[in-house]
């Protein structure tokens, strides 16, 4: 038994270095994906939302003022994410990447379920928006810590040659979060109709999480450590100061700004653009009903996912690099013609072709953040991975892609232009096409079980 309780997994038994997956890998990539995947959700149902909680928690007066300040709150659970990282990363590189995310699932799941029983500015005033941001900033916290735990922990138990794939299956539970997300909704607004789930019924799926979170917290529990970092800390090699050593030099943080500017950037406002912001553009901006375009971006996300795992699949043939500097400039390139004919098929209302033009973005997201947990898993090393690639992949996520519904919503706003909104990742896009394909390293060959 490990210290938590869960049973042991021998490092021996499972090591993975002669090419074949170790016994159990499965289990592991199976718990990890489904607590991953709870997290996102609890983390995505307050954006889902935003349009019902900018009535609930700020004062009356203008609804657009409502709805950017509310994604504003949504971008402080983002903000955080990189001291969310620093935090769970040390513990993850200190005492294990079992621990530091089984914290974050819990940290997140109880923040979420506070959300759904916190009272209304009608009820407790100032005071509920100010818990609703101390509440974001929990959730940011620990979803800093979680993604960064799950990649590593499944990286670690797969071999070499394989990475790219096994560890593809981590990647696709930000859409499968949102995906649930969407459906709860849908559901719960089904079942109590429209005028009773804009009163009190938008709380259930902020309540749901409890069964989530404890759920998954069981299956985790019967895990044992990485065996990579189990190995590492039998042999004396794991790092006593994991943040000092991740950034005491200017040479290691070239590393972290070649990956934040030349692949996570990119990678986050392409994956947010193809999803969430497709979904405020069809509420927001072509004033499709609620109903319609959850429909629409959840068939989105169902044809789209699998291109997550084959991406990653592929990169494990043809190289990381090459693969995620084309989803980038493809969108980047794209952008402001996709979302014309978005607009065109809104009036009249033509679904599936919306569809399509949302599953051609989830694609692009697909080729850029499929193959990208491999990636940063073999641009750091085993002693302080965790702390390392966490940094700027959230920095990434949460700044940059982050606050992209708030950037987007307020050009938009602020010029007239409905499209104005897409200069921002298609930037965004374009710098980290130039900046990667310029400065990244081909990682696919890297062998981390030759740390050890």
């Amino acid at each position: 038994m490990d210290l938590l309780g869960g049973t042991k997994i021998s490092a021996m038994e499972n090591d993975p270095k002669q090419g074949s997956a170790p016994r159990g890998v499965w289990r592991v990539i199976a718990a990890s994906t489904a607590g991953t995947m709870i997290e996102w959700y609890d983390f995505f149902i307050f954006g889902s939302l935003a349009t019902i909680i900018s009535t609930q928690f700020y004062p009356s007066g203008s609804a657009t003022a409502s709805f950017l300040k509310t994604l504003a709150t949504f971008a402080v659970g983002f903000a955080v994410r990189p001291l969310g990282a620093l935090v769970f990363g040390r513990v993850g590189d200190l005492i294990g990447r079992k621990f530091a995310f089984l914290a974050t699932l819990l940290i997140m799941g109880g923040s979420t379920a506070a959300i759904g029983f916190l009272p209304g500015y009608e009820k407790i005033g100032i005071a509920a928006p100010i818990i609703l941001v101390i509440l974001r900033l929990l959730q940011g916290l620990a979803l800093g810590g979680e993604y960064g735990g799950a990649a590593v922990y499944v990286a670690e138990h797969v071999p070499d040659e394989r990475r790219g794939f096994y560890t593809s299956f981590i990647q696709t539970t930000a859409t499968l979060g949102l995906f649930v997300s969407l459906i709860v909704i849908l559901i719960v607004r089904t079942a109590v109709g429209e005028v009773a789930f804009a009163d009190w019924g938008w709380r259930i799926p902020f309540v749901l999480s409890i069964a989530l979170v404890g759920l998954s917290f069981y299956i985790r529990m019967q895990l044992g450590e990485s065996p990579l970092f189990a190995k590492l800390k039998a042999q004396g090699g794991a790092s006593s100061a994991p943040v000092r050593d991740s950034f005491d030099t200017w040479p290691k943080w070239k590393v972290v700004l070649r990956v934040l500017f030349g692949v996570t950037a990119g990678q986050a406002v392409v994956w947010y653009t193809g999803q969430f912001y497709a979904l405020f553009f069809l509420q927001t901006v072509l004033k499709i009903p609620l109903a319609t375009a959850y429909g629409i971006v959840a068939v989105a996300l169902v044809i789209g996912t699998p291109m997550f795992v084959l991406f990653g699949h592929l990169s494990d043939t043809y190289g990381r690099k090459r693969i995620m500097m084309a989803g980038n400039l493809l969108g980047a390139l794209t952008y402001f013609f996709i979302y014309r004919g978005i607009t065109a098929a809104a009036d009249p209302l033509n679904a599936p072709v919306i569809v399509a033009l949302i599953v051609v973005q989830i694609v692009f997201a697909a080729m850029i953040t499929g193959p990208v947990a491999a990636f940063l898993v073999e641009s750091f090393p085993a002693r302080v991975r965790y702390t390392s690639m966490s940094l700027p992949y959230h920095f990434g996520n949460g700044w940059f892609g982050g606050f992209l519904p708030l950037i987007s919503t307020a050009l938009v706003a602020r010029t007239g232009n409905i499209y104005a909104g897409l200069l921002y990742p298609t930037v965004i896009a374009a710098m980290t096409f130039v900046v990667g394909s310029i400065t990244l390293e081909e990682t696919r060959s890297r062998r981390i079980w030759d740390e050890v």
